[in-house]
């Protein structure tokens, strides 16, 4: 392979990468629009806003998905302990205050 077509390639995968990053982005911001209205409903409703027993079950469930498509479970479960972190403090901005800073 020459230095152009490397380059080339390199080029194409990398766009294809920017490509799925933009996507997770966007399915990021729509999982929190829900999740955003579920901190709503339990501050309306009373409820705390963590669920640990439904955060073990999304674990499990999510360590299988990674399996399942060859990623690393244990990747999986820390990028879902970081997304459950970041909701569980919008759900108590909004107990708090009826609001997300999200500055």
């Amino acid at each position: 392979m020459s230095d152009n077509e490397g380059s080339a390639e390199l080029t194409s995968l990398r766009q294809s990468i920017d490509n799925i990053d933009a996507a997770v982005i966007h399915m990021l911001a729509e999982r929190f629009k829900f999740t955003q209205q579920v901190g709503r409903l339990k501050a309306t409703t009373g409820l705390p806003p963590s669920d640990p027993e439904r955060e073990k079950v999304q674990i499990a469930r999510l360590r299988v998905l990674a399996e399942e498509s060859h990623l690393d479970p244990a990747f999986a479960e820390k990028f879902l302990n970081f997304i459950v972190a970041e909701v569980i403090h919008h759900h108590e901005q909004i107990a708090s205050t009826g609001t997300i800073d999200t500055a």
